[in-house]
C-alpha cells in the first residue's frame, strides 16, 4: 500500500501499540503544551450522551480527544443536561459542618473554576459534533471514527459493541459491559479477533485504592481469604425497582394466584396484590414524547409501551433493559475481590429477595428492591475456596468482629475481606482501603507497589483516576488498558449470574460450567443466561 493511501483512521485503529508510540509525535515539538498533534488525536463518537456519557467525553474532550460524532435516543434530554453544565450552582456546607480552611476554600474554588472551564470546552464539542439517533447510520457513514464510547443502557451495549469492533472501532464500554452472560462472551471473542483496544467504565478499577487492595491481598498481609462480604445501598434512593407496570385502565385486573393469602376475600380490600394494581393504574400509559426515538431505545428488547417511568436513568430497575442493583454496582464493588484474589467463574449462585415488581400477568418485570446473591468460588492453586455474599437495597453487611466498635461500616456501599491475619474493608470503587487490626499496616506498608498506576486528575481526597484515558493511551500504545474486555467480560459474567440465579427463584441454587457458560442442574434457568432479541435485531 503507498502511503497516499493510508488513512489515519486505518493507522489508529490497525497499528500495533509500539509502532504508534514510536510515530506519534511529541507536542511539544509542534505546538506546545496543549497542542495534540492529529496523529496523537483520537477520533471519538458518544453513543448515549446525557448522564454517564457525557461524563466519559469530558475526561477525552479534556486529554485533547475529538468527538466528532453523538449518537441518542433523546436529544432533548441531551440538550438540557449539556445546558446544565455551565449553570451556576447554588452550594453550601452541611448543617453543622465545620468552616473549611482559608487553604480549602481556595482549592475548591480553583476546582470550581477548572470544572467551570471544561464544561465550556465539553459544551462546544457537543455543540460542534454531528448528531444521529441510529447508531447504524453512524457507523456506516463516519470512516473518521476511531473509537466509540457506549453509555447506553445496558440492553444495547453488546449489539452496538460488537458492530463497533468489527468495523475496526476501539471501545469503551459503561459498566455492566453487557446485559446477559451470553452477550459478555460474545463480546469477549469479539474484542480478541478483532484486535481492539477495549475498556470496561468502571473507573475504580483504575484507582489507587484497587491497586492497594490487589497488593496487600496478594502480598498476605491479611493471610489467607475464604470469604467476601458486599454490599450497596442501591437501588434505594436512587431508581424504582420492585415495582409494576404501568397499564391502562382498560387492561383486566391480575387475580390472585390459587392460595394466596386471604384468597378472593381479599381483592376487593386492600391486599398487596390491589396495591400493586392500583400503582400500576395510578401511573397510566403516556405517549412517547416528541423528540424521543423510543423504537431506537428498545432495539433488541421486547416491545413495551414508552412510559416517563422507564426513561431516562430509571431503566436500570427493569428486567427488559437494566440489571438491577447488582449490574449496576457490582462492577464498582465485587470487581476488587474478583480481581485481587485471582476469582475464576463461580461453581454455585444462588438468591434471596424481595418480590420482582410484576404486569398484569404477574410476569416479572421490575428487580426486587433487595436482595441477597451468594457465590461459591473454587480454590486457585494454593488459595481457599472463597464465599462471597452480595446484598444491596440497603442491606448491610454483617458487622466483623475485627472491626473496632467506634469504626463505622459506609452504608452506601463497600467490601470486606476476611482473611487469617485480619480484614481489608473498603468503600465502593475500591476507596479508602484499611486493615483491622489496624498493626497490619506496619506490614502493608512494607509491601512493594507493583500494580501499574493510572494518572489522576486532582490531589488528594479530590484525586481520580483517568480510566478514559487510560484506554486512550492504551490506544496509542503507550499503556496496557486496565479494564479491558477480556477481563471485564468475565467479571459481567459472574455479576449476571446473580441475575440469572433471581430469576430462577426463591430458594434455588445453580451449578455453573463456566467452561460450557451453561447451568448445570436447573436445564429451564439457562434461558436467563441470553434473551431472544426483537425481529430486526441480531448479534
Amino acid at each position: 500500500m503507498t502511503k497516499n493511501k493510508i488513512t489515519r483512521r486505518k493507522f489508529v485503529a490497525g497499528t500495533t501499540g509500539a509502532a504508534v508510540s514510536a510515530m506519534i509525535v511529541p507536542r511539544h515539538v509542534l505546538g506546545g503544551v496543549g497542542y495534540n498533534a492529529p496523529s496523537d488525536t483520537v477520533n471519538f463518537a458518544l453513543i448515549g450522551c446525557g448522564g454517564q456519557g457525557k461524563t466519559d467525553a469530558g475526561e477525552l474532550v479534556q486529554g485533547g480527544q475529538k468527538m466528532v460524532a453523538l449518537c441518542d435516543v433523546d436529544f432533548g434530554y441531551v440538550d438540557r443536561e449539556v445546558a446544565n453544565m455551565t449553570r451556576p450552582r447554588e452550594g453550601g456546607r452541611r448543617a453543622g459542618a465545620p468552616a473549611p480552611s482559608p487553604e480549602q476554600a481556595a482549592r475548591m474554588q480553583q476546582m470550581m473554576e477548572e470544572r467551570r472551564v471544561q464544561a465550556v470546552k465539553l459544551q462546544e464539542s457537543f455543540n460542534s459534533a454531528r448528531r444521529y439517533s441510529d447508531f447504524r447510520k453512524m457507523l456506516e457513514e463516519r470512516k473518521d471514527i476511531d473509537a466509540v464510547v457506549v453509555a447506553t443502557p445496558d440492553h444495547t451495549h453488546a449489539v452496538i459493541g460488537k458492530a463497533a469492533m468489527e468495523l475496526g472501532k476501539h471501545a469503551y464500554i459503561e459498566k455492566p459491559l453487557t446485559w446477559s452472560v451470553h452477550e459478555a462472551r460474545v463480546l469477549r471473542e469479539v474484542a480478541a479477533r478483532t484486535k481492539a483496544v477495549t475498556q470496561m467504565g468502571n473507573m475504580g478499577h483504575s484507582s489507587e485504592g484497587a491497586a492497594l487492595v490487589n497488593e496487600w491481598v496478594q502480598a498476605g498481609v491479611i493471610g489467607k481469604v475464604t470469604e467476601v462480604q458486599v454490599w450497596t445501598n442501591r437501588p434505594v434512593g436512587y431508581w424504582p425497582q420492585g415495582v409494576p407496570r404501568p397499564m391502562k385502565q382498560s387492561l383486566p385486573a391480575a387475580q390472585p394466584p390459587q392460595g394466596a393469602p386471604g384468597g378472593a376475600a381479599m381483592v376487593d380490600g386492600w391486599s398487596a396484590r390491589r396495591v400493586n394494581r392500583t400503582l400500576a393504574y395510578a401511573m397510566g400509559d403516556e405517549g412517547v414524547p416528541a423528540g424521543v426515538d423510543w423504537d431506537l431505545f428498545l432495539g433488541p428488547a421486547p416491545e413495551v409501551p414508552y412510559h416517563g417511568i422507564y426513561h431516562p436513568f430509571n431503566w436500570r430497575g427493569w428486567l427488559d433493559w437494566g440489571t438491577g442493583a447488582i449490574g449496576d454496582m457490582a462492577a464498582h464493588l465485587i470487581d476488587h475481590p474478583y480481581w485481587a484474589l485471582g476469582l475464576t467463574y463461580p461453581t454455585s449462585v444462588e438468591a434471596t429477595f424481595t418480590p420482582f415488581g410484576t404486569d398484569n400477568k404477574n410476569q416479572p418485570v421490575s428487580y426486587p428492591m433487595a436482595s441477597q446473591v451468594v457465590y461459591k468460588f473454587p480454590a486457585r492453586g494454593a488459595q481457599p475456596p472463597v464465599k462471597l455474599t452480595w446484598v444491596d437495597g440497603g442491606l448491610m453487611a454483617p458487622r466483623p468482629d475485627a472491626l473496632p466498635d467506634d469504626v463505622p461500616l459506609n452504608p452506601g456501599g463497600g467490601v470486606i475481606f476476611i482473611g487469617e491475619k485480619g480484614i481489608l474493608v473498603h468503600g465502593t470503587y475500591g476507596a479508602d482501603p484499611r486493615l483491622y487490626p489496624q498493626s497490619l499496616h506496619e506490614a502493608a506498608a512494607r509491601v512493594p507497589k507493583t500494580y501499574f498506576r493510572v494518572e489522576t486528575a486532582g490531589a488528594g481526597p479530590f484525586a481520580q483516576a483517568k480510566h478514559r484515558m487510560n484506554w486512550i493511551n492504551a490506544i496509542k500504545g503507550k499503556e496496557k488498558a486496565t479494564c479491558p474486555f477480556e477481563y471485564a467480560s468475565r467479571l459481567t459474567e459472574t455479576m449476571l449470574l446473580g441475575v440469572a440465579a433471581m430469576r430462577a427463584g426463591q430458594g434455588k441454587r445453580i451449578y455453573y460450567d463456566g467452561e460450557a457458560g451453561r447451568i448445570t442442574n436447573l436445564a429451564d434457568a439457562n434461558r436467563f443466561l441470553q434473551r431472544e432479541y426483537r425481529k430486526g435485531w441480531s448479534l
